[in-house]
């Protein structure tokens, strides 16, 4: 059984490697904190619904994919969730070396 850490950072890579998210384009596309709005909104509980929790995510991303997102389960939620704050922290460190 893998612990949530584990599962964090193979959420990360698949962000990375399969959906072709990079620190790069985070920089380019997320300028607005978009990653940890993101990453709280599917942490929440208090928008019960996936309609809801929708309607919060991100103006600029693509609808699909935040649907997407939103359908899922609490703990896939989660798991998103400490990946998109990963991606905001590589960025962030990233941005710090400049």
């Amino acid at each position: 059984m893998k612990t949530g850490i584990e599962l964090i950072a193979k959420e990360r890579q698949e962000q990375i490697e399969k959906h072709g998210r990079t620190i790069e384009s985070d920089i380019e596309l997320n300028r607005a904190y978009q990653l940890t709005e993101a990453a709280a909104v599917l942490s929440t509980e208090m928008a019960r619904s996936s309609k809801k929790r929708f309607a919060m995510m991100p103006d600029d991303w693509d609808d699909e994919i935040s649907l997407k997102m939103c359908k899922k389960g609490r703990k896939e939620r989660l798991i998103i969730a400490g990946a998109l704050i990963a991606a905001e922290l590589d960025k962030i460190l990233a941005l710090e070396k400049k």
